[in-house]
């Protein structure tokens, strides 16, 4: 039976600070090889921060962006999953025949292995929006990539679990910003400052429906109705000016979570999957029972995509 022992990771990112970045990512790329993982994820855009991208004009972003893969954020990624023995998943901003791009990133010692664009950018106007999924090999398994917002459009899950995808890697920078369901918003700066006199009311409030609540209403559904594992990733403080709650977790093709990070500091955690709870699962079932004829038309017809959330209008 095929087995894969998979690290999620977190961390409080620095505007801009790459090498500080990548560094924090080698440390936790090592802590997860000590504990055996096969693989670890980083968030969304974790090299170079996401939120304060969001007011860079176009020479700005364009200066923070890279070539894929010959930039130099890729190459140290190879260097460092060269180190350790183990495949890295991160995000950065990519830069490719005069268009900027939301991208993730999979690589192992012998180079680039996947690269995905993100469907539906948002944080900054000069930002293009990718446009083909992505299901590649990893360590015996079908993998595929889905940043942030694309999870939140059930459509894309279910192309890419059609396309192959046996495991979803699921980067975000995301919570505790407003929303028009009620219980969202922000988390109160004091509570973050006081967390180590006092850690109880911070953990409520990330645990509650501005922070892990709200991740349990979809993120089970996603991998549920699909039958497939969800790699969350998501940045543990400051993401630019907003709060992230952590959180990061990986979650079974039952919808179960089977490990999560709840510490408030840069961390791992890890656990193995298994591929007999693929084919046990409903979601596998429900694929099956599939009838397209039925709503091929109906699911295709023409839309206007309309992404922006509450939180930039």
């Amino acid at each position: 039976m095929r087995e894969l022992k998979v690290a999620v990771a977190q961390f409080e990112p620095h505007d801009g600070d790459k090498e500080y970045n990548l560094s924090v990512m080698e440390s936790l790329t090592g802590r997860a090889k000590n504990k055996g993982a096969e693989v670890i994820s980083f968030h969304e855009m974790c090299i170079t921060a996401y939120t304060f991208t969001k007011d860079l004009g176009k020479e700005e972003i364009t200066q923070l962006a890279e070539e894929v893969p010959s930039g130099k954020s890729t190459q140290r990624l190879i260097q460092i999953s060269e180190k350790y023995g183990i495949p890295v998943l991160a995000g950065l901003v990519e830069k490719d025949k005069g268009k900027i791009y939301n991208t993730y990133i999979c690589v192992t010692a012998d180079g680039l292995v996947a690269k995905y664009r993100k469907l539906h950018p948002f944080i900054n106007k000069y930002m293009s929006a990718g446009n083909e999924y992505v299901v590649f090999d990893l360590n015996g398994w079908k993998c595929g990539i889905l940043i942030c917002y694309d999870n939140n459009v059930i459509e894309n899950v279910r192309a890419t679990t059609l396309s192959g995808a046996e495991v979803i890697f699921a980067p975000h920078v995301t919570g505790c910003t407003p929303s028009a369901m009620p219980g969202r918003g922000y988390v109160a700066d004091e509570l973050w400052e006081n967390k180590d006199k006092d850690p109880v009311p911070l953990r409520l409030e990330f645990d509650g429906p501005k922070g892990r609540g709200w991740l349990l209403r979809w993120l089970p559904a996603r991998a549920y109705d699909n039958g497939v594992y969800y790699i969350f990733t998501n940045p543990i403080g400051y993401d630019g000016i907003h709060l992230k709650n952590g959180n990061s977790m990986v979650l079974d093709p039952y919808g179960e979570v089977q490990t999560e990070i709840k510490s408030f500091e840069d961390d791992i955690a890890v656990t193995t999957i298994t591929e007999d709870k693929l084919e046990l699962s409903g979601g596998w079932r429900y694929k099956n029972a599939r009838r397209p004829d039925l709503y091929r038309d109906i699911i295709g017809q023409k839309h206007k995509s309309k992404t922006k959330p509450i939180w930039l209008k």
